[in-house]
């Protein structure tokens, strides 16, 4: 959920700043929420329709991961090139023509390549958005914008339970719906920016992914291990737990809701350090996946998992943003890109892997396996005996060398 990385682009003031954070939040809803994350939500209506095994959804779900890190890739050097608005109407346009390609999809060939545009416009949201605040709003006020836009993957995932709890068999319409309220809101987005410059380079502090080899290995098995609950989660809650889509479209709204909470990951890593706040999120995110896969039919457990999930999983993506600024303060916005990327490739492998256990285990088993993986993420952070911590995070007053946290 996500994901998104703090790219800041200078620029003069201007355009519509309370416009655009409300259009930004809304674009990130649209196209991580319910483009991207809709699939998992989805993938009861779309086994029964089109009559996929496990092993294909993981597969589908894959190659939906795989296109938003190529977006990812594409849009810092399309804003680097003073093209973000460019680069939003790639995010915009990406999640609209996925949409109604999965909403008119004949069989599953088609459906896969619906899945995998729509899931390719978030990466390109993020960067573009991060470009359009810094280059709007005020300075004092940029970091409160960039944190309400954020926030829209919550509010995505939010708006598409309470649309399967209303109309849960209509999905090629609820499709439709996603493809015409991307335009509306990228349009919006784009006429109240003001759009900035060149600046220069994608990643002028030189190559975002040095020093970040613990941290990328880190994200990719925490991706890995997550991908399990965001792509088979609902179609556990239905087909393990025998939850009616009602129930199971309420509960993936608690997932949502409970997302908004993860940006306590600031606070947790201003107090406690990049380690501790790292490992404590993800015991948090295994307990909830296991209790998710043991219980799946209680639905008031399913709830406090789906819950803890949430807010974990948000909470694992502020931090990986405090791992990379602090490994590489030169180059902080290309670093926490980076580490988006490997997150969202880790979720990749994880369904293709997990999908193909489910067929030959079952769904509880492999959630099982993505809890297990989600504790591994904790292996990289672990610092060498002896070992002065890497980057401290606030040192109130001088300390000898060795005493700052992680």
């Amino acid at each position: 959920m996500a994901e998104r990385s703090l790219q800041q682009v200078a620029g003069p003031v201007a355009g519509r700043p309370a416009v655009l954070v409300g259009a930004g939040l809304s674009v990130i809803a649209v196209t991580y929420g319910l483009a991207r994350y809709g699939f998992g939500l989805y993938l009861p209506q779309f086994r029964a329709e089109f009559g996929i095994s496990a092993g294909t959804a993981g597969g589908l779900a894959a190659g939906g991961y795989l296109a938003y890190c190529a977006a990812a890739l594409l849009a810092p050097l399309l804003v680097a090139r003073g093209r973000a608005r460019a680069a939003l109407w790639v995010a915009g346009g990406s999640a609209a023509l996925g949409s109604v390609v999965v909403a008119t999809a004949p069989g599953t060939a088609v459906l896969a390549v619906g899945v995998l545009v729509a899931g390719s416009g978030a990466g390109a949201a993020t960067p573009a958005l991060v470009a359009a605040v810094a280059a709007t709003v005020r300075p004092a006020g940029v970091a409160r914008a960039q944190g309400v836009v954020n926030s829209g993957t919550g509010a995505g995932v939010v708006a598409g339970g309470l649309l399967v709890l209303a109309v849960p068999g209509a999905w090629r319409p609820a499709w439709l719906g996603f493809a015409v309220l991307a335009l509306v809101v990228t349009r919006v987005a784009d006429r109240s920016a003001r759009w900035p410059a060149a600046t220069g380079g994608p990643h002028p502090a030189g190559r975002p992914w040095d020093g970040l080899g613990r941290a990328t290995a880190a994200a990719v098995l925490a991706g890995a291990g997550c991908a399990g609950t965001w792509t088979f989660g609902r179609d556990l809650l239905t087909a393990d737990g025998g939850l009616a889509p009602a129930v199971s479209g309420a509960l993936w709204c608690v997932l949502g809701a409970a997302g908004l909470a993860g940006g306590v990951s600031g606070a947790l890593v201003e107090r406690h350090g990049v380690r501790r706040a790292w490992c404590g999120s993800l015991l948090v995110a295994a307990a909830a996946t296991t209790l998710l896969a043991l219980r799946p039919g209680v639905p008031w457990l399913a709830g406090v998992a789906l819950g803890a999930f949430g807010g974990s999983f948000v909470a694992l993506s502020g931090v990986l943003i405090a791992w990379g600024a602090r490994a590489r303060p030169d180059g902080a916005a290309g670093a926490a890109a980076f580490l988006f990327v490997g997150l969202t490739a880790g979720q990749a492998l994880g369904a293709v892997a997990l999908g193909g256990l489910a067929d030959l285990a079952g769904l509880p088993a492999a959630l099982l396996l993505a809890a297990g993986t989600v504790l591994l993420a904790a292996g990289p952070v672990a610092r060498p005996s002896g070992a002065a911590p890497a980057v401290p995070v606030r040192r109130r007053a001088p300390r000898r060398p060795g005493t700052g946290r992680w």
